[in-house]
């Protein structure tokens, strides 16, 4: 089976013009979180910014829309606004064509033979006509597992309401999540049906049951009286769904509150800045990013991550696969038009792209002779 290749190609420091670029500029923040005039606003894609003594220098922890910090002789890390203190050097200048020390590498991938408007990972058209090649998601996913990364999901409630509940369930203890980011709907949903078998009051059948507008908020309150979800399991309150496979076997999870939010679930995070900041614990470190039926989570969480993933050798980069499955396309040209280019978009429900998906995973696990590793509880 062919799939797309993509061999990331490093600049050349020692060619015109970046081999005359002046070092990079910095300036002192003048107060906590207040940036200084004409701070330079990061994207998502490879980025150098050149120190005195000639080294371009790639910033740790990526990501678009925050500032790069100087948090050592040697040392750039990119950081959110809020978290700049008074006297942190922040990088300043608006061109990203090296000119002013910072360069963005938008063809690495592409092998400089095209322009930074038409830089993708991967084929940029969205549409629910355009036909899905699960084979190559499914071996990237594979590979992805073989290699020990991390696989990071961003789930809504519909994957819960679409049947797609076990196919969930199966990917978690067949190793291919280490990190689940979601909202307090997707919990409840999950847990509603473990406890009493129903999503939003329906049965699996899709008939709703006598009293079934209740029985999420009961799901609440019997996960609040044991005190955790955590607790829940260890009690037997909750013996089946995605959080008792994700506490099982120990995967971690964020889930980000909402106004919208029902009890919440103990556990869920109320507060947008500690619920920001729990996520990009995870997505600084994610390597490959599955983003099903959650439009505002997929937004947010697509907006933390960088388009590559930095391997820790020097310009030995790939990209960051993103996958977004959503019923309508708008979702998905939306998170590509906030930044996220690398998204492969799925237009189809939850419940077919997680069964088919699933199908080919385990078709390609039994081509596959290679011996997988077990599961990262990272």
């Amino acid at each position: 089976m062919s799939r797309p290749r993509f061999q990331y190609r490093p600049p050349n420091f020692a060619a015109a013009p970046l081999a005359t670029a002046p070092d990079a500029r910095f300036t002192p923040a003048p107060a906590d979180g207040v940036l200084p005039d004409g701070f330079f606003s990061t994207t998502n894609l490879p980025t150098y910014v050149k120190l005195p003594g000639g080294d371009w220098r790639r910033p740790r922890l990526p990501r678009m829309d925050c500032v790069i910090v100087q948090a050592g002789a040697e040392d750039l890390v990119v950081t959110e606004p809020r978290r700049v203190r008074s006297g942190d050097k922040v990088a300043v200048g608006a061109a990203e064509d090296g000119s002013e020390g910072i360069f963005v590498h938008a063809e690495g991938f592409l092998g400089r033979t095209h322009s930074p408007n038409e830089f993708r990972f991967m084929a940029a058209e969205v549409s629910r006509e355009r036909p899905v090649d699960y084979g190559v998601l499914a071996q990237l996913l594979g590979e992805e597992k073989q290699r020990g990364g991390k696989i990071l999901w961003v789930i809504g409630p519909a994957l819960v309401h679409a049947r797609a509940r076990e196919d969930m369930i199966w990917f978690i203890e067949n190793g291919y999540c280490q990190t689940l980011l979601g909202g307090n709907a997707v919990a409840v949903h999950d847990l509603e049906a473990a406890i009493f078998g129903t999503t939003l009051g329906m049965s699996s059948s899709g008939e709703s049951v006598e009293g079934g507008h209740g029985l999420h908020m009961r799901a609440i309150n019997a996960i609040r009286r044991a005190g955790s979800i955590e607790k829940a399991v260890g009690q037997r309150i909750v013996k089946s769904g995605i959080m008792h496979a994700l506490v099982t076997n120990r995967v971690p999870y964020v889930l980000a509150g909402s106004i919208r939010d029902d009890g919440p679930l103990p556990g869920v995070l109320a507060d947008t800045l500690a619920a920001q900041d729990a996520m990009r614990a995870h997505t600084a470190s994610a390597t490959f990013a599955i983003f099903v039926a959650t439009a505002l989570h997929a937004i947010a969480v697509g907006n933390m991550l960088p388009a590559f993933v930095d391997t820790g050798v020097t310009d030995d980069i790939r990209p960051l696969t993103t996958i977004c499955v959503d019923q309508t396309e708008f979702v998905v040209t939306k998170l590509r038009d906030r930044g996220t280019h690398q998204a492969y978009g799925v237009v189809t429900n939850a419940q077919d792209f997680m069964h088919v998906l699933r199908f080919y995973i385990e078709r390609w696990q039994q081509a596959t002779p290679v011996a997988t590793p077990a599961r990262s509880s990272r």
